[in-house]
């Protein structure tokens, strides 16, 4: 490596610390911070779910937008941005009321955390590649677990303090203003260049890519119905703070680090089989959440919830790789897309159930069942390349 070149650990922790912001909080901090909305507002799930499917519509939209080509050159100043954006955003939450205006404002999140997370990697990848420091990767994902776990102390300590859900919003945003500077300091050149990008071909709708794209959509749709609903369920039970607290801090914490966890595995039997697993055990902790009495059952599963749903992620976009090679980019906007349908449709349909049947229950089910079909198709798509 270039001794003048720029320390590739630098841009894995700017990394980081951008993922922590724009996912970690900006995006997952409504998690903790939804039970003190519905008990305060009397948002039913239904109301719940209709803003939390805005703000991964958002998150689609901001996906395929920042897909093309047009932000060449200005990744960083655009970075830069989304994170501003996050923590203004957060803030504008404190003050709102209505589910519409709250669905506006998660909406322009959801946007927010998509640029952050394509611009962020386009510039931090490209510098751990050239630095050949590729599994500094770990470090830059493990950036949306920590941001999880850091609300989740944030919102705890909030409760004890006596304060409510718009507290927590401020606090979330001055965290956000916080983690902005440390990008300032942390990312301060855009991406390598390395010649022209080539155009890619179409991509090839093959039966495994179809298979693979099924099975992408499925875990869109039961992850997030436990990743939005998770401390609802513990509200519901009767959990009280400290476990609603634990079980978001467990989630992150695992998080942070499953991408280590599960590199073994990986390197041993390669995505499909590593994404298939990844889906099996979800599930489990999916309907160990409400199945299990608490806090054993949701203890369990932020855990697993924890620990699967970063890697299934990264496993999906390598075994899309793997099936169509020669079109990377494009992979990664088809699946996305699958992905995002899956999240917005989740939620919707959880809530719904939920006002109908007066619990969770019923749609984690129904979302554990999606699990289980996802790794079905994720294995399916792989047999021939095994």
């Amino acid at each position: 490596m270039n001794p003048a070149a720029p320390s590739p650990v630098r841009f894995a922790l700017g990394g980081l610390v951008a993922m922590a912001v724009g996912m970690g909080i900006g995006r997952f901090i409504f998690t903790p911070i939804l039970p003190g909305m519905m008990s305060d507002l009397g948002l039913t799930p239904g109301d719940a779910g209709v803003i939390a499917s805005a703000n991964y519509g958002g998150y689609l939209l901001g996906a395929v937008i920042a897909g093309f080509g047009w932000a060449s050159g200005i990744e960083r100043p655009l970075v830069y941005a989304s994170v501003t954006a996050s923590a203004a955003l957060c803030l504008a939450m404190s003050v709102a009321d209505g589910v519409m205006l709250f669905s506006v404002i998660r909406f322009l999140a959801g946007i927010a955390s998509a640029f952050m997370l394509v611009f962020t990697a386009t510039i931090v990848f490209s510098h751990l590649a050239a630095a050949n420091r590729q599994d500094l990767q770990a470090v830059h994902f493990g950036g949306v677990g920590t941001g999880i776990a850091v609300s989740s102390v944030l919102v705890a300590a909030s409760s004890a303090s006596g304060h409510g859900w718009r507290e927590d919003w401020v606090g979330a945003a001055i965290l956000s203003l916080v983690g902005l500077v440390a990008v300032f300091a942390l990312i301060r050149e855009g991406p390598v260049r390395e010649g022209a990008a080539r155009a890619e071909p179409p991509v090839a709708w093959t039966p495994e890519f179809i298979k693979i794209n099924i099975a992408y959509g499925l875990f869109g749709f039961g992850y997030i119905i436990t990743a939005t609903f998770i401390i609802a369920i513990v509200r519901s039970s009767h959990g009280g703070p400290l476990l609603e607290a634990l079980v978001w801090f467990v989630t992150g914490a695992t998080g942070a680090i499953s991408v280590f966890l599960w590199a073994p595995l990986l390197r041993r039997a390669g995505p499909f089989v590593s994404l298939a697993l990844g889906c099996a055990v979800q599930a489990i902790g999916v309907a160990a959440s409400v199945v299990l009495p608490s806090p054993g059952g949701p203890l369990i599963g932020g855990l697993l919830l924890g620990v699967t749903f970063i890697v299934i992620t990264a496993f999906g976009f390598q075994a899309g790789r793997v099936l169509l090679p020669h079109s990377p980019r494009r992979v990664m906007a088809v699946m996305t897309a699958a992905f995002g349908v899956g999240q917005i449709i989740g939620p919707l349909i959880g809530g719904y159930v939920a006002n109908i049947t007066g619990d969770f229950t019923l749609a984690t089910l129904a979302a554990a069942a999606g699990l289980v079909i996802a790794a079905l198709f994720a294995y399916s798509a792989g047999r021939q390349k095994r």
